[in-house]
């Protein structure tokens, strides 16, 4: 039995209670349907800045009616503390381990508006961290980002070792994590930062300016549309699927008092370039009867993009526990065929 299979049946024989920011975005709501499929119960924070009721629907349609029944949505804003203090307070039954994933992601949206990005990941990620800690929670994990490693060369990337800044997205995740140190030397208060590569999978947004790569491409070539490729195509990322993710949230959240004060890599430690992957989609299509035949086009590179990324989950996988079951191309064929059956 892996240590995640031990924590499932742990929480499933002794159920806690959760709060998930965030929760009807991409990840959130992902978390939130393996929450509830372990007869967890759940509160949820989100105000629908690149949510979605429509996640929250879908997740309501994949469980019981009684575990859904234990969840408890509170559409609310992390830039307002008392919205923090509402969703932790729970109606007077507390919360036990908070899940921190709301923020405003994309390096192109930093860019473009600095402002807004800051108030949501620093303003917003101080007032859940002062309010959690307040209201004395077992543990705090929070998304954290790659982008942290900014400029340092070195592959793969190593949790110790990071680089300036490249962006102000990226300048806002590393600030989280100076905050979370300093609130365990201050206060005695720990948390846990999770440096997310690349997540992707079923529920991430194909819409709108700043999609994700893997989303974008696969609605684009579904549909028969041009699909471009930034650069060359040999820019490199370690993809990592869902399932993971969720994974190393649960053992983060459960982890022992030794294992916080931590970040940790979520990834599969491997890379694939654009170029591969673009052909893994266009493959994964093909399985499911789509004809994605089209070329890429090719256009300059993104501002504040780094050239190549692939971590070391040797901390994770030893200290916590973390064994990946999703590499990227099996992740591939479950993504694709979310997308395909959502009609997009």
């Amino acid at each position: 039995m892996t240590r995640y299979e031990q924590i499932k049946a742990e929480l499933l024989a002794s159920p806690k209670i959760w709060l998930v920011t965030g929760v009807a975005g991409f990840i959130g709501s992902n978390l939130l349907e393996h929450l509830l499929k372990l007869n967890q119960k759940v509160v949820g924070l989100d105000n629908f800045a690149t949510g979605h009721q429509h996640n929250l629907d879908e997740v309501k349609s994949l469980v019981t009616a009684e575990q859904w029944q234990g969840f408890n949505f509170i559409e609310g804003d992390i830039r307002n503390y008392q919205d923090c203090g509402t969703a932790l307070a729970n109606n007077g039954e507390g919360v036990d381990y908070v899940l921190h994933q709301a923020a405003l992601g994309s390096v192109p949206r930093s860019i473009a508006d600095p402002i807004t990005t800051n108030a949501a990941n620093i303003t917003g990620f101080l007032n859940m961290l002062q309010a959690a800690k307040e209201a004395k929670v077992k543990s705090f994990t929070y998304a954290a980002s790659s982008s942290t490693y900014g400029d340092h060369p070195a592959l793969p990337k190593v949790e110790e070792n990071i680089g300036n800044p490249l962006s102000p997205y990226a300048v806002t995740k590393y600030v989280n994590e100076l905050y979370a140190g300093v609130f365990t030397k201050t206060y005695g208060f720990k948390t846990i930062g999770l440096r997310y590569f690349n997540v992707f999978g079923q529920r991430q947004d194909p819409n709108g300016a700043y999609a994700a790569v893997i989303p974008k491409w696969t609605a684009d070539m579904i549909k028969g549309e041009d699909v471009f490729i930034n650069g060359d195509g040999e820019t490199s990322r370690d993809f990592c699927f869902i399932e993971n993710t969720v994974q190393m949230n649960i053992l983060a959240a459960t982890a022992s008092e030794e294992a916080k004060d931590e970040v940790y890599n979520v990834a599969v430690g491997d890379r694939t370039t654009l170029n591969d992957l673009y052909k893994a989609i266009q493959s994964a299509l093909k399985e499911c009867d789509v004809n994605a035949s089209q070329n890429p086009i090719y256009r300059d590179f993104r501002a504040g993009d780094v050239r190549h990324s692939q971590a070391d989950i040797n901390k994770a996988v030893e200290v916590l526990g973390f064994k990946p079951e999703y590499d990227l191309f099996r992740g591939i064929k479950v993504a694709v065929g979310w997308y395909i059956g959502t009609n997009i």
